[in-house]
């Protein structure tokens, strides 16, 4: 991955780049910022460029061997720690364990998404975590030399997976870490960090992806030649993989809206009997997925809600949505927009913590019913 293949974030990559020509580099960084803006491909573009044998001004050669290796994330001196899951056959797992799914995923989209790699590794109703096993996994692999480059890099998507002991062991890490190496930890929730990993990391906040650059690549994709850049760009609001899904017609946005339509359509008309068959069909989705389904609602009711008070500019929905937005829009309202966020919040944290799923959707389609004739 060179810097050159990630999309925008100009102003990030050149702060990156000085801090390898000033021989600045922090022995840990944590990159901040909402979903599929890159911050992986930034954290493994910056790798390969600290590594290459051969690097220009502005990025890495591409040619060398260190960044060929880095290229196929097989570099012996580049480790990766990801959420996992355990099975029968692997009770202790670690990010070795699924290494070559993940160069598979990573290959296909350099942008991963939490719960397309779970769809990937596990069951619907599995959650993916960084164990204790892996902490002690790492701190083998850093205590030892370098196999061939100057620099040992440890990068960690998704730190906030980590269980409590295994934070507190990569917490003893980043105090101490061994020479040359460097730690890049990439979050999405650096509210669920350890405090004591935060402040041993440099912060960096990535913005989400500007339209202006998500046309450009979108422009440069032969597949998209019958798609418009601009309207594409808008509708995916910084995030990549968004409009990877918007682009590809993915079914899955179809499948929320439907189910959106529904609690909210048995809501109104109090229709209790449907109101239960439908937490009983989302209640057997899996819990990724359920998740995946209430962060939608909320992003959806807040495109209703500035769709009620004639906000063009500020509103991101595909025709289908529209369509239906445009009956539906008047339902949500000063009076009950907020109570209906903090319904769907509270579903959607109650499901993080592996509750009832069944129970959950009920009492949301119940709390539904109440709120949406206010």
């Amino acid at each position: 991955m060179q810097f050159k293949d990630v999309i925008g974030q100009d102003s990030i990559k050149q702060r990156l780049i000085q801090a390898v020509a000033e021989d600045r580099i922090p022995h840990a960084q944590l990159l901040v910022g909402p979903q599929g803006n890159g911050k992986l491909a930034l954290a493994l573009a910056f790798a390969q460029y600290v590594n290459c044998t051969d690097k220009h001004d502005n990025d890495s050669c591409g040619i060398c061997s260190s960044c060929r290796k880095y290229a196929k994330l097989i570099h012996p001196d580049l480790h990766f720690t990801i959420p996992v899951i355990k099975t029968a056959a692997i009770d202790k797992p670690t990010s070795s364990d699924y290494m070559t799914k993940w160069r598979q995923y990573f290959e296909e989209n350099p942008y991963p998404q939490y719960e397309k790699w779970m769809q990937i590794i596990a069951d619907e109703n599995k959650q993916g975590s960084i164990y204790v096993d892996e902490a002690k996994d790492l701190i083998h692999k850093l205590n030892q030399k370098s196999y061939e480059a100057e620099y040992k890099v440890s990068i960690i998507w998704l730190p906030e997976t980590m269980n409590i002991t295994c934070a507190n062991k990569i917490l003893k890490i980043l105090e101490e870490p061994p020479t040359k190496t460097i730690f890049i930890l990439i979050s999405e929730a650096e509210q669920k960090l350890l405090s004591t990993i935060r402040s041993r990391c440099q912060l960096i906040r990535i913005p989400k992806i500007s339209d202006i650059d998500m046309q450009e690549a979108i422009a440069n994709m032969a597949e998209t030649t019958n798609t418009n850049p601009a309207i594409i760009a808008r509708l995916a609001r910084g995030n990549y993989f968004m409009a990877l899904e918007i682009m590809q017609n993915d079914e899955l946005r179809s499948y929320n809206l439907r189910q959106f339509t529904s609690i909210m359509r048995n809501g109104y008309g109090r229709k209790l009997q449907e109101i239960l068959t439908w937490s009983e069909e989302i209640a057997g989705i899996g819990r990724v997925r359920q998740m995946g389904f209430l962060k939608y609602c909320g992003e959806f009711l807040r495109e209703n809600f500035l769709f009620n008070l004639k906000e063009p500019d500020l509103i991101y929905m595909d025709e289908p949505e529209t369509e239906f937005s445009r009956k539906f829009s008047p339902f949500i309202n000063e009076k009950n927009v907020i109570y209906l966020f903090r319904e769907f919040e509270k579903a959607y944290a109650d499901i993080a913590m592996n509750g009832n799923a069944k129970l959950i959707f009920t009492d949301l389609g119940l709390k539904v019913s109440k709120l949406i004739r206010l």
